[in-house]
């Protein structure tokens, strides 16, 4: 039942953390008018569907995949980045359900992850003080363009409506089908050992892929390519939901609508609110207090959200969280994405999932091993090392086990991106590929956190893979992948 006492402004009489000061506010006030006005990017009925498919993976129906950029830019909103990114996690999600034999929810972070928190409001750069440069829907990353301008508000709204058009064109024709394989290539992997391991993965889902062929699973105008008349079918059509971080009040006022609610069935309409700028929002590290202006706008609107959990959020907090954002307590409502860092996990995960247990909330549990595992080299680059991510990843998998829970999902910075000589980024260290330090400098393009590439990416694909076979098998051993990446003993 909608809240009374809640409407889409009601977040303004509390105190807002990360909120951007733009020195005109009239003209602030007539972009967000032109905004609200502007059609919805995504629909109620998609949003409902959402929450179905994660109420499937709080019941360990499925497994989420959440994947994307650490923050879009304006500039990377290209036919190839666009193509590369849904490529990648299209081959990701294809691996896991090799080895899991479950659905798999894919959730970009794409079509709107523009903006970005920052712990200060203004850095140094050349002895000069400027403002933080907060997102390309806010101001420019050159230290002469860092005045918040509104007018970039509204060209994030037509980059994000660009971006989600072609990844909705490409997947109602053919991208995802299974009669266009996904490059398979193992000529990055350097270990003997490990490129054995990962050919016998790639060997049985090729061969699976040819059975369901051979007995006509594929058949009739399935078999045939969309673009000679060929119909849609589970082997060439995929669900798939947009996504960023609730950061820009403002601009999520804008975007939210009220409506029916969106769910078939007999009983009475009722009205309810939608976010419609993306199927899904969470709620980060840094804007998560109890009385803020993000949890009171983040527990009025329908779509499905996410809450960041570090080694900070108390027990005692994160369950009145729950109270505040699902006090109904329902299912698909609360995915939980904790990133405590692989030091810090075995110290804090337990204690969070027995409290949730206790407390009765349904919640997804999904791991980002990211977040918790930023350095910085000594050449000065930004990054992260690849053994520590999936350190982090398998001590998580083991400590739901060990609490009588399960990990539903796995929330990732990465990138199918390509430069002009078809070299994947080197941002993060290591991985099949064995990136050292020396080579972080050969392409490093984010202009925000370090990204897992195209190989590095499917080096955990092929380790979540694995396991789930492994779990399945019963065998309780040494995972020789995840030994021969890198990865520390899992807790």
């Amino acid at each position: 039942m909608a809240d009374l006492n809640w409407c889409p402004s009601s977040w303004k009489s509390r105190p807002a953390a990360q909120m951007v000061d733009y020195p005109d506010q009239q003209h602030l006030e007539r972009v967000l008018a032109k905004i609200n006005a502007l059609p919805p990017l995504v629909t109620p009925a998609e949003i409902e569907r959402l929450r179905f498919q994660l109420a499937a993976v709080q019941r360990n129906e499925a497994f989420l995949l959440h994947a994307g950029d650490c923050a879009e830019s304006f500039d990377a909103c290209t036919q190839q980045n666009i193509s590369a990114k849904i490529g990648l996690i299209l081959s990701f999600s294809l691996i896991l359900i090799w080895g899991g034999r479950l659905p798999v929810v894919r959730i970009g972070r794409i079509a709107g992850q523009y903006a970005k928190p920052r712990s200060s409001k203004t850095e140094t750069i050349d002895n000069r003080e400027v403002l933080s440069f907060r997102g390309d829907n806010v101001n420019g990353l050159g230290p002469d363009d860092r005045t918040p301008d509104p007018e970039r508000l509204l060209s994030a709204y037509f980059h994000s409506t660009a971006t989600l058009n072609y990844v909705r064109g490409l997947l109602t024709s053919g991208f995802a089908s299974l009669h266009h394989p996904r490059d398979w290539s193992l000529s990055h992997v350097r270990s003997p050992a490990l490129r054995s391991e990962f050919a016998k993965i790639t060997q049985g889902l090729s061969d699976a892929l040819d059975f369901s062929h051979t007995i006509g699973a594929d058949s009739c105008r399935e078999s045939v390519p969309f673009d000679r008349g060929g119909g849609r079918s589970v082997l060439g059509e995929v669900d798939f939901y947009t996504s960023h971080e609730g950061l820009m009040l403002d601009w999520e006022q804008a975007m939210t609508r009220e409506a029916d609610i969106a769910v078939s069935g007999p009983s009475p309409k009722e009205k309810v609110f939608y976010n419609t700028s993306a199927h899904f929002l969470w709620i980060g590290d840094r804007t998560r207090q109890l009385d803020g202006a993000h949890i009171e706008y983040f527990r009025g609107i329908r779509n499905p959200i996410g809450i960041k959990v570090g080694p900070s959020l108390e027990t005692a907090e994160l369950i009145r969280l729950l109270q505040i954002v699902n006090p109904n307590k329902e299912s698909g409502r609360v995915t939980l994405i904790t990133r405590y860092g692989a030091g810090k996990i075995g110290d804090h995960l337990a204690g969070h999932i027995e409290a949730v247990k206790l407390s009765r909330h349904p919640v997804t549990w999904v791991c980002d091993p990211m977040h918790g595992n930023t350095l910085t080299s000594r050449s000065g680059f930004k990054t992260r090392n690849f053994g520590t991510i999936i350190s982090e990843l398998t001590s998580c998998i083991s400590i739901h086990a060990a609490c009588g829970s399960r990990l539903g999902g796995i929330s990732l910075e990465f990138t199918g991106e390509l430069n002009d000589e078809g070299f994947s980024v080197t941002e993060c260290l290591g991985g099949s590929m064995e990136l050292n330090e020396e080579q972080l400098g050969l392409r490093y393009q984010s202009f925000c956190d370090p990204r897992l590439n195209f190989e590095q990416s499917l080096d955990v694909a092929f380790l979540i893979s694995n396991f789930f076979k492994e779990e399945k098998l019963g065998d309780k051993g040494e995972n020789g992948i995840y030994a021969a990446l890198g990865g520390r003993n899992a807790v």
